[in-house]
């Protein structure tokens, strides 16, 4: 077993609009709607998942508050793929196409359903396409040809910048393995850590939620589909 992440599962977007979303991106980049049902320990939230692949999803979080919020651009939206955004929020999305081909064909379904596209422009460890979404989301559409090397897309001017050590950049190009202990490890001590700790909870719940049972967060949710698939029919 390797511990450590093996890809993107999802990615989940804030919408007001979650049919003007799904739209976009069944219509327009061709995605499957995988699901959309009652968001799991979220109040009045829908969830919607859209296919990558087998093992990949972009998905969408909606509720009526979500409107009230204005989306305010060089602070929750970047608006383009070079501008800024807070810290901690999402600059653009990058979804994977396999080759050029298949980028020109992308940009040709794009722009004949009267969206802007530009580019493709070579960056050399990939090539991509720009383009927005609906609620100002920042897209791309890109390909490698390879891996991405990191002897030669490492730029030490950069790092320096960064402040990183070259001890730290040797571990940061090469993380530690982790020997784990099946699941034994309790919770750190949330006055003592320092975190990062997630935020924006009603007062005393993220403290009763860590401090639960793992064995009682299990099956704290539904989680049963909300639609029970017939049963096939017998071969004659």
């Amino acid at each position: 077993m390797v511990n450590k992440v093996q890809g993107l599962h999802h990615l989940a977007v804030c919408t007001s609009n979650m049919k003007e979303q799904i739209e976009f991106f069944t219509d327009k980049l061709g995605m499957e709607l995988q699901a959309l049902y009652w968001m799991h320990g979220a109040e009045n939230t829908w969830h919607g998942f859209l296919r990558l692949n087998d093992e990949s999803s972009i998905a969408f979080v909606s509720n009526p508050q979500i409107k009230d919020i204005a989306g305010v651009l060089g602070t929750s939206h970047a608006g383009n793929p070079g501008a800024n955004s807070a810290g901690g929020t999402m600059q653009h999305l990058a979804l994977k196409v396999d080759n050029h081909q298949v980028l020109l064909a992308m940009r040709d379904r794009l722009r004949a359903k009267g969206v802007p596209v530009m580019g493709p422009v070579e960056h050399g460890m990939c090539c991509s396409i720009y383009f927005a979404g609906p609620e100002s989301l920042s897209l791309e559409l890109s390909y490698s040809m390879q891996p991405i090397d990191n002897e030669v897309w490492i730029d030490p001017e950069v790092v320096e910048l960064a402040g990183i050590t070259p001890q730290e950049l040797a571990r940061f190009k090469n993380p530690s393995d982790y020997a784990d202990q099946g699941g034994a490890v309790g919770q750190p001590d949330l006055r003592q850590t320092t975190g990062p700790h997630m935020t924006n909870y009603p007062a005393g719940m993220y403290e009763a939620i860590m401090n639960a049972p793992d064995e009682l967060i299990l099956n704290s949710v539904p989680n049963a589909p909300p639609v029970k698939r017939p049963p096939k029919k017998e071969e004659p």
